[in-house]
This record gives structure tokens, sequence and C-alpha cells, in this order.
């Protein structure tokens, strides 16, 4: 993947990625006219957003609530009971080869992008002992899907030939942003229902796709578990292998991109909350935040729901009256837990470094961070044992980490057998409820780039916009797509982006697909 001439890489495997051009304008701001912009929140969306206007030559003050940079990808400090010094985070991330836009924004800090380290499989455990693998799957549509089936024990040619044809056929032609008109007031269980998914192959879907939204498929919002299909399977050729960074977060990623920044200019203040944001005498805003009250010219809202929600209610001038309403009934995704033990004793070295699972309770994946992350595979070596995180989503939001966490180990426990031997030595627990939910219908609320004032924008994995991403990809994109909208008004150079296809990749298959018409919610 070679890089474009504003930093962000091009497509990387699949000829048929799209690119999204940069508007055009001047290389940097002239000399005496500066512009001031407010970017509030240092996880992905915001740090994306600070980049490029910072490279632009604006004055960027960032602010973070919290005290390290990378929203619910931050790390921090800690010491372990034997004194070990360990970095903990809020868990796994994988890094898809379709996050263009993010790895554009990673290549700023580390060009050959080394340090991605991939992952040979992303295999997927049933508790019934069905056992799936994209290792050898085909990369490229329709192959991908012909190579799945023939490969996978729980979806067979019986099952594809089961299916209703007709109610499948829109998963061939995603057309975004068109695909939550159609889909978004279906939840994705009655969808795949609907067209006759196999039962023994859901899990499949919903621990693939629906869960990485940290929502029960019975919530989740249907055109984005199709959009998913499209992004990672059927419309893209870069397949469903990713890549995770080989140390933790702050090390690998956030350490580096808060240099970059500083180099640049730009006024991190880590820490720091913003509790307004107010109309300024004469033009632009007032940040009213724990820093004290500071001018900007124009302001990118970068924030998770809570945050976004609490500045558009205590801002009663921000924007207009009906955005802040629209804003004010938000919701997050259900509560999550991620348990990360350190073992006595190393797991078997066939186990793979990172296996979704079903049937195993409340348990939905375990990853051996030793086998990728240099901080943990030193642990490992150093004490004989192994470090290994458990993952559970869309939990019940009366649970309590500490009865949920024994139940995810004794899930791990039934999983792979020869961990029932293992002490262990020490372990953490963060239970954090702050995703946003892409409920069934809520597509048209939530909120885009754009507000009803042209000083201020939004970014983030929660906003909704016409391109084919999602999870970090939309972080990332929606934080380029904040800033061009301020470089524009200024008449400076904008970001190049890259998407996946808009559409289908076949023509034929389009066509059938429209003629199926949109979908009927099941029962």
């Amino acid at each position: 993947m070679r890089p474009s001439r504003n930093g962000t890489p091009a497509r990387g495997r699949d000829r048929r990625a799209v690119v999204v051009p940069a508007h055009d304008g001047r290389p940097r701001t002239p000399p005496g006219h500066r512009p001031a912009c407010a970017v509030v929140g240092g996880g992905i969306a915001g740090i994306a957003a600070a980049t490029i206007l910072a490279e632009r030559g604006v004055d960027v003050t960032l602010y973070e609530r919290e005290p390290t940079l990378g929203g619910r990808l931050a790390g921090w400090a800690d010491r372990l009971g034997d004194g070990s010094e360990v970095t903990m985070s809020r868990g796994f991330h994988a890094f898809f080869r379709q996050y263009y836009n993010l790895r554009g924004l990673l290549r700023r800090v580390d060009p050959g992008l080394d340090r991605l380290t991939a992952l040979p499989d992303y295999p997927l455990l049933h508790g019934s002992g069905l056992y799936d693998s994209f290792a050898r799957v085909p990369r490229t549509p329709p192959w991908s899907a012909l190579g799945f089936v023939a490969l996978s024990p729980s979806f067979g040619w019986g099952d594809l030939g089961r299916m209703d044809a007709r109610a499948a056929l829109p998963l061939l032609d995603v057309r975004a942003p068109d695909v939550h008109r159609r889909f978004d007031d279906i939840s994705a269980r009655d969808f795949l229902h609907g067209i006759g998914f196999p039962p023994a192959a859901q899990h499949l879907a919903f621990e693939v796709f629906s869960r990485s939204f940290f929502a029960d498929p019975g919530e989740l919002s249907a055109a984005e578990l199709v959009l998913m299909f499209h992004i990672y399977f059927l419309g893209s050729s870069e397949g469903l292998l990713f890549d995770v960074p080989d140390e933790p977060y702050p090390q690998a990623l956030w350490d580096p991109l808060g240099a970059y920044l500083r180099g640049h200019g730009v006024r991190i203040l880590t820490g720091t909350g913003v509790r307004e944001v107010a109309p300024a005498p004469g033009g632009g805003h007032t940040v009213l935040s724990d820093d004290g009250p500071r001018h900007a010219d124009a302001v990118v809202l970068a924030t998770d729901t809570d945050g976004l929600r609490a500045i558009a209610g205590a801002s009663p001038g921000l924007c207009d009256a009906p955005w802040r309403a629209r804003i004010g009934a938000l919701r997050t995704a259900p509560p999550f837990l991620v348990s990360r033990l350190w073992l006595d004793r190393p797991v078997d070295p066939r186990r793979p470094g990172f296996l979704g699972t079903s049937g195993f309770g409340p348990l939905d994946n375990i990853s051996v961070l030793d086998r990728w992350e240099g901080e943990a595979a030193r642990w490992a070596a150093r004490t004989g044992g192994s470090v290994v995180e458990l993952h559970a989503y869309a939990v019940d939001p009366a649970a309590r980490a500490g009865a949920l966490s024994r139940e995810l180990v004794a899930q791990l426990r039934r999983a792979w057998p020869e961990t029932r031997a293992a002490a262990i030595l020490d372990e953490r627990h963060e239970l954090r409820s702050d995703c946003p939910l892409f409920e069934v219908g809520g597509h048209r609320n939530r909120p885009t780039v754009h507000t009803p004032d042209p000083t201020v924008t939004v970014a983030g994995d929660l906003v909704r916009t016409e391109y084919p991403v999602a999870l970090m990809e939309r972080a990332a994109t929606t934080g380029f797509l904040a800033a061009n909208a301020h470089l524009r008004r200024w008449g400076l150079r904008g970001q190049t982006l890259w998407t996946v296809p808009m559409a289908g990749r076949s023509a034929v298959l389009r066509f059938l697909a429209r003629a199926a018409g949109d979908p009927v919610p099941a029962g």
C-alpha cells in the first residue's frame, strides 16, 4: 500500500476500492491568517481531525477528559502483585485491512505499519464443538462466500440452498447510504431469520459482526449487520483477517501520534474535560473547560455518546434546539466486560492468539496477548506464564464485574481445558458502558458530520456518513471529514480518503437485488 500525496494510503489489495478526492485549496494557512480550532475528544476521531488540521497550519487545541489519549483504545500504567509494570487497556481491537483511513493516520508515525502484526486466522468456536476458520477462505468475492461454504462445518451447500434467495439478494447489493433506508427498521436477528440463515451458522454472523457493536442482535439495526457483511466479506477483497499492534496502545500508537501532533504545534490538554461550548462575542466559540475559557473559530466534537450529550445539554447556544434534542436522545450500548488474567503457565501452543466464541455463556472471545504483544510476551517469557484476556459483550446492566468475571473464567476452562490447572497470579477487570447503540430505527436520529452551525462538526464511530465504514474506521473517516469541512471554509486543501466499494461488486447481482425489492420484517 503506497501513501497518497496527502498522507492517506491508497487502497490495499482491492482494485475496486474507491478514492474520495480531497477538495482543493492552499496547502497551508498563509502567515498571519491562522484560524483556531478546538477538537474535543482525544480518541481516533479527534486525533484524525487534529492531525490534518495541524498539517494545514491551523492552531489546534485538543481536549481529552481522560489522562491519556486513545479514547476507547487508551492504555494506562499499572503494577502487578509481583512488581511487574504493565499497561492495562479496555481490551483487544482488530485492525482490519479495510481500515484505509485509520491506517493512513497511523502511517504518519509508522510509514511501513511495522507496529502492526498479522494474526494468521480469525477462528470461531461454538459450544457445540463447531469450529470455523477464515485462514483458508479466499478473500475476493464471490469466491470468499463460495470458499467459506465449501470449508465451513456450520454453513454448507444444503444450508445455502434452503435460504430465501430473493430475501437474501440485497446482501449482494449493499449501496451506501441507501442500506440504512432499506434495513434500519429491522433487527439483525429478524433479518437473518427472514432470509433463512441457518441456525447453526447464526453464531458466525452474531459473533463476527453483531457483537462488534456490543449489542444484542435483537436490538441492533439490520442495516449495520448488512453493512458489515459488505465491508468485510461480500463487498471487499481485503478479507476478514486482521492485524494487531505489537505493543500496548500507548507505546505503539498514541505516544508517537501525540509527539507528532505536538511537533505540528497542537496544544494537547489531557485530563481536561470540556463543560460547555458557548457563542463568543464577535463570532466563533468560547470553549469552557477545566483549563479555563479559550476562543476557537471552529469546533470538532469528537467525544463518545455520553460526552456529546453532556456538552449539548450544557450548551444552550450550541447549534439549535432540535439538534440538541436529537443528541440528548442518543443511547449507549449495554455494558461490556474485559477481564485480563495473568496465568502461571502457558496455554496450549496450538491455541490461536484470538478466538471468537459462542455458546459459552457470556464469553464472546478469548485473546492470548503474549502471542503478539511485546509487553505481555516479555512477562510470559520471564515467568513461564501467559496473559489471557476474556470479553463479554452486551451484558446485563445489573451485572457485577466480580461475578461475571468468575463466569468468564469458568467458560475459559470449559473451552480450553488445559487452563483448569492454571493459577491466576493477577487479574484486572474493566466493566464499561460507553459505546454507541445502533438501535433499530435509530439511524435517522444519529448526528452527521455537519450540524446546523457550519463552524461546528461532529466525528466518531456514532456519526452517520454516506460511506461504507464502521467501528474504528468510521471514527477515523469522520474525524477527517469533520476537519475537511472546516478546511474547505478556510480555503485549505482537504484530506484524501479511501473506502471499500460503495455497492455490490457484480452488475448482474445488483440488478437481481434491486428487482427483489425491500425486505419484509420477519415474524
